[in-house]
């Protein structure tokens, strides 16, 4: 992974929506950063039709959308 501005990361499926594999939601991956002071980073996924963003492990997303010209990285 490259790191990128505040510590953020490039990821693959940035801008798609994926699968939390850890609650079974769905959300549009936003960023791949550390959560406070934690030092690993973390997924922070918007909900589908908006909402609050939650984060999860990198290791829980899956099922990303299809790449289209609308959510390519």
């Amino acid at each position: 992974m490259k790191t990128t501005d505040l510590q953020h990361r490039d990821h693959p499926w940035l801008g798609r929506t994926v699968e939390d594999t850890a609650t079974g939601r769905r959300g549009r991956l936003r960023a791949v950063a550390p959560d406070g002071e934690e030092p690993t980073p973390v997924a922070w996924l918007l909900p589908e039709g908006g909402g609050r963003e939650w984060t999860t492990p990198l290791s829980r997303l899956a099922n990303p959308e299809p790449i289209t010209p609308d959510n390519s990285p």
